[in-house]
């Protein structure tokens, strides 16, 4: 069955790239309605963006969606990873600027406030997109691709220059609480040089070390070091699993990316909804008999900050 919150959270922090306060607040939806986000500071037009892979405008840095009024909200992909770790199928973000928080620069601060707030199943089916055959989008060295399975897998690789990053590979099946427990805490990452380059031009503003990791000739710059021996690839599927989650329901099937990224998880989505004889929608009752990814049995202790 569907699922949304029991109540409404609330959740402040500061826009990694304006740099401003910014505060979403999460609340209970009804069946069917999706995610939905709610510029509560805009009055003057349609303030509602629905959480779709077609309201994407911009991939750079983050995932952005917007209306048709040019109403946009940045920075959402953390924020989706949760609701859909959580197995939350419907709820309304009001948010009061263009920024959702980046909190820590990962997922654990939206699943500790969800996990506390519970869920309460819905009187509808939850409807899931089965893949039925392999859908793939390569750009110059980058891929994506949905292949069939019968549960929810990710596989990544992923390859940067400095040393402190490399090359890492993962694979997971995301049966039970895996998420939860292995990818939530993984935080977003950029080199020094990205910084200081980014915020020549106007960004990352309100990046620092307690919400990002940064890296610089070999080296983790942020006092305690890494979270998980492999965070980078970690967090980089922690980004698909919200960028897949604009399909608008949970995906059955195997993403596999290569240095790929939210432009790339995107471009697959248009690509896999293009055709459709790649794809379908299954009705379920028991997510637990076909989606156990999105099944969350309690709180995880290694949610808190390393």
């Amino acid at each position: 069955m569907q699922r949304t919150l029991a109540r409404k959270i609330r959740l402040s922090g500061i826009g990694v790239h304006s740099g401003h306060a910014a505060t979403a607040t999460i609340m209970p939806a009804a069946c069917n309605t999706g995610v939905r986000f709610v510029r509560i500071d805009i009055e003057d037009r349609d303030n509602m963006i629905d959480a779709r892979f077609d309201a994407v405008t911009d991939t750079a840095l983050c995932t952005c969606i917007g209306n048709d009024d040019g109403v946009k909200v940045s920075t959402i992909e953390h924020l989706m990873a949760a609701l859909a770790g959580c197995g939350i199928d419907n709820a309304l973000v009001e948010v009061d600027g263009p920024e959702v928080p980046i909190m820590d620069g990962s997922a654990a601060p939206f699943i500790e406030a969800l996990l506390a707030a519970g869920t309460v199943e819905q009187d509808e089916p939850l409807r899931v997109i089965r893949i039925l055959k392999p859908v793939s989008i390569t750009l110059n060295d980058k891929t994506a691709e949905l292949l069939p399975t019968d549960q929810f897998e990710i596989e990544y690789d992923i390859d940067f220059a400095d040393s402190a990053i490399g090359k890492q590979h993962r694979f997971e099946r995301f049966t039970g609480d895996a998420f939860v427990r292995s990818y939530a805490n993984a935080r977003t990452f950029c080199t020094l040089g990205d910084v200081e380059a980014l915020r020549k031009i106007g960004f990352a503003r309100g990046g620092t070390l307690q919400n990002a990791i940064v890296v610089d000739a070999g080296r983790v710059l942020n006092r305690g070091g890494l979270r998980h021996r492999d965070e980078f690839v970690r967090h980089k599927m922690l980004d698909a699993v919200g960028d897949l989650a604009l399909a608008g329901v949970p995906i059955i099937g195997r993403y596999r990316g290569v240095r790929a990224g939210h432009d790339m998880t995107n471009r697959l989505l248009h690509a896999l909804f293009a055709d459709p004889t790649a794809w379908r929608y299954e009705e379920i009752e028991d997510r637990g008999a076909i989606a156990p990814d999105y099944e969350i049995h309690e709180q995880p202790a290694n949610l808190a900050c390393a």
